[in-house]
């Protein structure tokens, strides 16, 4: 057999994504490149690893196996990356973030400049919705998490990095004529809603609830970006975070509606299990987070003091 560590490695993204497309996308590969790499590994072995069943791709039970000890070469191969960098005196490892998918706006400008005075670091950022950041989190699968609502049952620990402000924002196509017309608007206009669970969605669901508004017509869709391309378009209204609109309030294509009570304030904070033993990576990261926080807040969200 002469297979390659390269196969090894997208045969395992196959293994765990189940898709050669999706795959491809993590890769940063073409899909046929991918597909050509999965055939060549294939064909070294006399037993299929995969199945096509319609469009869709099945790993096999030898498949798995063979996914189980690639994900252990891989492993002992990054170990080794990572021991011959520390006897050269640099820093490095494995960082691992999970967040929530608004969090995409905030963390890289909170990872970037670490990364690149450790370029021995690796670096991983899990975007997904609340539930699964807090399961990996449980799980001990990642160093930190980034949450804007902190977990009651969990023993954390925490670093506030930031505020974070909700606003009602809509088209910038709608008119409002007059002041008092803005609660018929959210009452009557179509509100649009991120999926159950969100803590954008629990904090909506409050500030209506709070203020007995009495919402018509519900839209829910399960990413930030969908509500704002919604909104966009003029499908509806939504109480969206600041950090993820900037670009087009700059660009009048979305516009703020003052509503009383508006905006909710919440944080983002960067969070660890208390329990958990860090790696030196991890440390050096929290070290780094706790001194140069401020200063990437200033470069980098100053411009939100001007809503």
């Amino acid at each position: 057999m002469n297979y390659t560590l390269h196969q090894l490695q997208i045969f395992l993204k196959i293994c765990q994504i189940q898709s050669i497309t999706k795959a491809s996308e993590e890769l940063h590969l073409t899909q046929p490149a991918v597909s050509i790499q999965l055939k060549n590994f294939q064909d070294q072995f006399p037993i299929p690893l995969t199945e096509v069943v319609g469009r869709k791709i099945y790993i096999t039970e030898f498949g798995r196996e063979i996914a189980e000890a690639a994900e252990k070469i891989l492993n002992e191969v990054n170990a080794i990356n990572h021991k011959t960098l520390t006897y050269q005196g640099q820093l490095s490892g494995r960082l691992k973030i999970s967040i929530v998918s608004t969090g995409k706006y905030v963390m890289p400008y909170f990872v970037s400049e670490f990364m690149k005075q450790n370029p021995g670091v690796e670096l991983i950022i899990d975007v997904t919705n609340k539930s699964g950041v807090l399961k990996s989190l449980e799980l001990n699968e990642v160093d930190f998490a980034l949450v804007s609502v902190l977990p009651k049952k969990l023993n954390i620990t925490k670093v506030e990095l930031m505020q974070n402000s909700l606003f009602f924002v809509g088209s910038n196509q709608l008119n409002l004529k007059k002041s008092n017309d803005k609660k018929n608007l959210f009452e009557n206009t179509p509100i649009i809603y991120r999926e159950q669970g969100s803590a954008t969605r629990n904090a909506m669901e409050r500030f209506i609830t709070t203020n007995k508004f009495s919402v018509q017509k519900k839209i829910e869709l399960t990413s930030n970006e969908a509500v704002k391309q919604a909104v966009l378009s003029g499908l509806g209204c939504s109480i969206m975070p600041l950090i993820g609109i900037k670009n087009e309030l700059k660009n009048n294509d979305l516009q703020i509606i003052k509503v009383k009570g508006l905006p909710i304030i919440t944080t983002w904070n960067l969070i660890s299990l208390t329990s958990k033993k860090s790696s030196p990576v991890a440390i050096a990261y929290l070290d780094f987070i706790n001194s140069k926080k401020e200063e990437i807040i200033n470069t980098h969200f100053s411009w939100i003091g001007n809503y």
